[in-house]
């Protein structure tokens, strides 16, 4: 009995080797068993977790345990599909949304001399930002793997133009990006505590160094943790920006339209301080793509990656938009031009003793900006 029950314990084995075998050159139909273990006459083999399944097509071809269906053959290494529609909203506008609106949305005016011709460039911006992130929304539904430029530069050009745009991005790129955001965040939240003079640019250094190293902590710690700071701080962001607009039309409800009318009497501006004034509103859209770096953790992106650019980046161009009639309902062109930061200002003359919350909203708007730029820029 031991004999006869050995000898068919091996036919079992080898028949599974040879089904094995077979899969990787032919499709042989298999049958699956209850450990997972794949043989040509449904027996039970011992190939360990290795071993051939049936995928959805019903063929019997080799998938490893870390593959999941739909993935590249031989390519185990995967990022799970942690991030929804609101949390691809969140990362766009979060990471949009910085200090530039706050504090310098005054560019436009000192380039164009209009305060028409400027509101027309702030909505122009923000339909180019939209086309292109539509090319990218392309783009991403046709390659879903994380890295955006990287990884449409590697399929296009092959792997030296996409070894040269990361490494640009990761030393020079990433970095000074964070830096000038983590900076500001620094400027605003020292200058709460220090009142009589300009804060010490040590000390100032010293706290943008500390949110650097905060964020990287919270991003390397947990993904679903960077994704609720994310979420938590777009969301304190845009209740700044609803307060902004809540004062405006409350001084246009009062009759302040003066700043308004006229908006474009004067003359013309050059066709290169349009230019220039595109450079600077394109540079308050900056983030659009950031989506497309963790295209791979999105969540049904072939939905979730266009539906969340369309409802993102229109809404920040009209958050911007509202923000701009708002600072004009409170103060003139010229005002605004003068003022270092224009939304303390605003709140000055609007909030009485809650003007706090205007620097405030700058530190928290830098800071989710820096933890969603820092979020992109590791995939």
């Amino acid at each position: 009995m031991r004999d006869k029950i050995s000898q068919l314990f091996c036919l079992q084995k080898n028949a599974c080797k040879n089904n094995t075998a077979d899969n990787r050159g032919h499709n042989v139909p298999t049958k699956a068993t209850s450990n997972g273990t794949m043989c040509a006459n449904g027996s039970l083999g011992t190939e360990g977790p290795e071993a051939t399944e049936t995928d959805s097509s019903g063929t019997g071809r080799m998938r490893k345990p870390l593959e999941r269906n739909g993935s590249t053959q031989n390519d185990t290494v995967h990022l799970e599909r942690r991030l929804g529609l609101f949390s691809g909203v969140a990362l766009i506008v979060g990471t949009m949304i910085g200090s530039g609106i706050f504090v310098s949305p005054s560019g436009l005016l000192v380039r164009t001399g209009s305060v028409g011709v400027s509101f027309v460039i702030w909505l122009a911006c923000g339909v180019l930002s939209l086309l292109g992130a539509l090319a990218y929304a392309e783009l991403g539904t046709m390659n879903t793997s994380s890295g955006a430029e990287w990884a449409y530069f590697m399929d296009a050009y092959g792997p030296a133009p996409a070894f040269l745009f990361s490494w640009v991005s990761t030393l020079v790129l990433k970095p000074s990006q964070m830096a000038i955001i983590c900076l500001s965040f620094a400027q605003y939240a020292v200058e709460a505590f220090v009142t009589e003079c300009d804060p010490p640019r040590g000390v100032v250094k010293m706290v943008a160094l500390v949110a650097i190293v905060m964020i990287l902590f919270v991003n390397c710690y947990s993904v679903n943790l960077g994704m609720a700071v994310q979420n938590i701080f777009t969301a304190a962001k845009l209740v700044a920006v609803v307060i902004v607009i809540c004062g405006g039309i409350w001084k246009l409800c009062q009759g302040s339209t003066q700043h308004l009318s006229n908006a474009f009497t004067g003359p013309m501006p050059s066709i290169g301080a349009i230019a220039t004034a595109f450079y600077t509103g394109l540079w308050a859209y900056d983030g659009w793509n950031n989506l497309n770096y963790v295209t791979e953790e999105i969540k049904n992106p072939s939905k979730n990656l266009p539906r969340s650019i369309m409802i993102g980046i229109p809404l920040v161009t009209l958050c911007y938009a509202l923000i701009n009639i708002s600072y004009l309902a409170a103060m003139s062109a010229q005002e605004m031009i003068e003022s270092e930061a224009v939304a303390v200002t605003f709140g000055n003359r609007i909030l009485g003793v809650l003007a706090w919350l205007m620097p405030l909203s700058v530190t928290i708007s830098t800071f989710g900006s820096a933890n969603g730029t820092l979020f992109a820029a590791g995939r």
